[in-house]
């Protein structure tokens, strides 16, 4: 059925403002028919409906609720009209505050009392609560110093809710600026409040006096007529009649309110019950709650729930709250151990270590869990540091080789690791041929070891830290809140810190000789003692690593000493870091020259004796780039970061250093040696080319199948004077480049060595190009039975003379195609055995006719004019002596 009627409309409503269940009566058109019509009711959002009472279709009377809009229309709705409207508002007013001093003619539950210490409603007793200002007066914070105070005022509080309230003591604190007259001020508040106090109790009394005027005029009724009844029985007999009308008074009155009288006992007892149980019930509600807030983490609340209760019943005589107290205290003890618990359970952040310490201090835990905590970190992160180990060494004995990537598994917010890029710098580009073998091993697979050192580091800048910073918050009382009531408690923190530093210091002591132990046992086992080895190492050394690896490691923990350092940590605690250092660097030295001296003894096997112009192959320059290379690689190893001592500060590295650069040098001597001696079918030529931008000098080479043993000495003897001259120089240079001690003795020993391979290598060459030059003088001479005191004029010289200088010339050309630097030292000497020959013969012979002796003489001067270029005092003074071995010609046409 359609609907005949408008909808509502309320168009006044009195009163228009009030609190909660304020009563108001609404005013309006089409308010509904009846009360049954009437089937909503809301004033600012809230539902009163079932507190309206329909009066009639202009009028309805309710009661306003809880709403939450501070002002909101009345909207009526009926099932005739629908939801009306309003034209009318209704604000909705805060009720006022009653304080713990204020008297109220209703009960105040005390669950929706406001804290004004925190600023929020919370279920807590009224008597907790403090008046923020009771002089009325501004307060001027002193400051004077919370020791001072309390010194000045022993066993007082500022807390005027305080039993051992010291008026003095507030005064200073919170007025010791204040003026004279602003203290008048306050003391005129004072009188007020009191005065306003005095008068809310008589108007209170006044209040109740209607009912005090009932209760009298009642009882005062009761008395006349009973006095009125004995007056009727006094006259037969006054006594005795008197007597059984005040018993029968008594008795009806007892039977009469017996029971009222004991209902309203037992009613006024249970009231009194819950009088208790409603005022008292934080106390009686508080074991449960603390379960509750304990269960769901909130442990602030139940700490400040705690400090309530035991400032309110922590001294009661009361039996029942006494045995609610213990409960609660009971609660509280299994916290402590929760939290302590909590505090030394790893891994942990320092957050939450604060945050327990805090706790456990606002509990009153007994001993220092501060401390407690530290010792517990302390061992923990030692803990990690050993699992660490024993983890790697057993999967290293699981495996020969750890299979991981580049990266070793480290997170993204560690520094990005340089082991990817080794492999890289790892081959020395000395010609296409030269490449270490070890290199593809290492490009993909990094060793044990150093995953190990990488994991160790990150775990120890990782933990430290925050153990570093928990003991800074210990020594500084920070872990505490900066409040009056714990400054005490903090002072004692304090001292128990200062007491303890020698114990923390070892503490970081151990940590820091357990990181270099464990790192010199992966790296350094022999830099331990034997029972330190046991404990610290169990790794399988089958092979060092190379310098490329320890020049990472080093790295590495210079990385790590730097973090550290920036936590503030005593230099005396990270010397031992420092040495670890300095050890590792040494060491990566010496492994790196001893590498460099294997590769150098390879170089023999890379010779590919292609002469360029000066009579040189690429082996100086392989050995060359082989040194700065090497030189290179400890770059990041010979300079010293800030705090680190030079490597060649100890004298036993300087000689070790010299001793394997002097090997080094030596190793190469030794292989220009291995290669020039050879046998000729040990040389592999098969890949022999020649220089196409020399001349076609080197023909002869081209042309032959392979290198005879004279043309290997003359190239070894063309390197050997490079060497001397450039090579051996510039090594030098770049080992005092690189800070190198003893490079004088380095480049001495090295000369002296090269100069008497040098000597050696010509002296072979010499006897294999001037002896059978020289052997083929005394036969060619007397080839045909000649004698010298029988011959034939002269014609010219002979054939020997010819084959001599052909075999001289042979030489020439030889030496001159390898390197032409070489021919005045190899000719010289040449010419030097064979003059010396000649002059041995021409002494030997008895006499000379005067053909012999023209054709001799004849002979030595076109010998010697023909090598003049070569002549030497030596070779210059055999021939002289053989010219003089000679008769002298008479006649000038025979001279001439």
């Amino acid at each position: 059925m359609s609907r005949a009627r408008q909808p509502p409309l309320v168009t006044g409503i009195s009163p228009n403002e009030g609190i909660s269940w304020t009563k108001v009566t609404i005013r309006g058109e089409n308010l509904g028919t009846g009360p049954t019509d009437l089937i909503g009711l809301t004033i600012c959002g809230h539902n009163c409906l079932l507190t309206a009472e329909w009066m009639s279709a202009s009028k309805i009377v309710c009661r306003v609720g809880q709403a939450k809009n501070d002002k909101g229309d009345i909207i009526v709705t009926t099932k005739s009209g629908g939801k009306g409207t309003s034209t009318v508002s209704f604000k909705l007013l805060k009720p006022e505050k009653i304080g713990i001093l204020d008297q109220s003619a209703v009960w105040v539950d005390e669950m929706n009392y406001y804290d004004m210490r925190t600023d929020r409603n919370k279920g807590i007793p009224p008597l907790s609560l403090r008046p923020a200002n009771p002089l009325g007066i501004e307060i001027d914070k002193g400051r004077f110093p919370q020791k001072d105070l309390e010194s000045l005022f022993p066993g007082m509080s500022a807390d005027f809710t305080s039993e051992n309230f010291s008026a003095a003591w507030y005064l200073i604190e919170n007025h010791s600026t204040t003026s004279f007259d602003q203290l008048k001020t306050a003391v005129v508040n004072l009188k007020k409040q009191a005065n306003k106090k005095n008068e809310g109790s008589l108007a209170y009394v006044k209040g109740g006096l209607s009912t005090f005027f009932e209760a009298q005029d009642a009882l005062s009724a009761i008395h006349q007529k009973l006095e009125a009844d004995g007056t009727e029985k006094v006259e037969g007999s006054m006594t005795q009649k008197l007597e059984n009308v005040l018993n029968r008074a008594s008795n009806t009155a007892d039977t009469l309110f017996q029971e009222v009288l004991g209902r309203k006992d037992k009613a006024d007892s249970t009231r009194n019950a819950l009088n208790v149980l409603q005022r008292f019930k934080f106390l009686f509600n508080l074991p449960l709650n603390i379960e509750r807030n304990i269960q769901k983490g909130d442990y602030d609340v139940v700490i400040n729930d705690y400090e309530k209760a035991k400032s309110l019943f922590g001294k009661t005589e009361v039996q029942v709250f006494k045995k609610y107290y213990a409960e609660v205290e009971t609660r509280i003890e299994a916290l402590r151990e929760l939290l302590l618990d909590k505090l030394l359970e790893t891994p942990s952040t320092l957050h939450d270590q604060k945050r327990y310490i805090r706790y456990l201090s606002d509990l009153h835990a007994p001993g220092d869990p501060a401390w407690q905590c530290i010792g517990a970190q302390h061992q923990w992160i030692l803990q990690l540091m050993h699992n660490c180990k024993e983890s790697y060494v057993k999967e290293q004995k699981g495996s020969n080789t750890l299979l991981h990537s580049p990266m070793l598994d480290l997170d993204s917010d560690v520094r990005p690791s340089p082991i990817g890029h080794l492999s890289q710098t790892a081959s020395l580009k000395r010609g296409s041929s030269f490449q270490s073998g070890r290199d593809d091993a290492w490009r993909y697979k990094a060793p044990q070891q150093v995953v190990f050192v990488e994991k160790l580091t990150k775990l120890v800048v990782s933990q430290l830290p925050n153990f570093w910073k928990l003991w800074v918050s210990y020594v500084n009382g920070s872990l505490f809140s900066e409040t009056a009531e714990k400054s005490g408690q903090m002072e004692r923190s304090k001292k128990n810190a200062r007491q303890r530093q020698n114990d923390f210091k070892k503490m970081i002591q151990e940590v820091m000789h357990s990181l270099v132990k464990l790192i010199r046992g992966a790296l350094l086992p022999f830099s331990l003692r034997e029972g330190e080895l046991r404990q610290y190492g169990g790794w399988e050394m089958k092979s060092e690593l190379s310098g490329q690896w320890l020049t990472h490691v080093i790295q590495t923990v210079r990385l790590s000493s730097e973090s550290l350092t920036a936590l503030e940590i005593p230099n005396d605690m990270l010397q031992i870091i420092q040495d670890l250092i300095l050890d590792l660097r040494v060491r990566c030295i010496i492994v790196t020259l001893q590498h460099t001296a294997e590769d150098i003894k390879r170089l023999a096997e890379k010779e590919d004796w292609v002469v360029d112009n000066e009579g040189l192959t690429s082996l100086p320059s392989q050995f060359e780039q082989c040194i700065i290379h090497s030189l290179q690689s400890l770059k990041i190893v010979l300079d010293c970061k800030p705090g680190e001592a030079s490597v060649f500060q100890q004298q036993k590295t300087q000689e070790d250093v010299c001793q394997l650069s002097i090997a080094i040098m030596q190793g190469f001597i030794d292989c220009l040696e291995q290669l020039s001696t050879k046998p000729d079918g040990d040389i592999d030529t098969s890949h022999l080319s020649v220089d196409v931008s020399s001349p076609d000098l080197f023909g002869s080479i081209h042309e032959e199948s392979s290198l005879s043993s004279e043309q290997r000495l003359l190239i070894a003897l063309s390197n050997c004077r490079y060497l001397e001259r450039h090579t051996f120089l510039n090594i030098a240079e770049h080992f005092e480049k690189h800070g190198f001690q003893g490079v004088d003795k380095i480049t001495q020993v090295s000369m002296e060595s090269l100069k008497e391979l040098d000597q050696r290598l010509f002296e072979m060459y010499i006897e294999f190009k001037a002896d059978p030059i020289v052997g083929s003088l005394e036969p060619g001479i007397y080839a045909g039975y000649f004698d010298w005191k029988d011959c034939l004029v002269p014609t010219g010289v002979r054939n020997y003379l010819k084959e001599a200088l052909v075999n001289i010339i042979a030489v020439h050309a030889e030496v001159f195609t390898i390197s032409k630097d070489l021919v005045p030292r190899v000719m010289s000497r040449v010419v030097e055995a064979v003059s010396e020959e000649l002059s041995r013969l021409m002494q030997c012979v008895s006499s000379f006719s005067k053909n012999g002796a023209l054709q001799a003489k004849l002979e030595i001067c076109a010998l010697r004019d023909t090598v003049a270029i070569y002549l030497t005092p030596e070779s210059k003074s055999s021939f002289k002596q053989a010219l003089e071995a000679l008769p002298q010609l008479s006649s000038g046409t025979d001279r001439k």
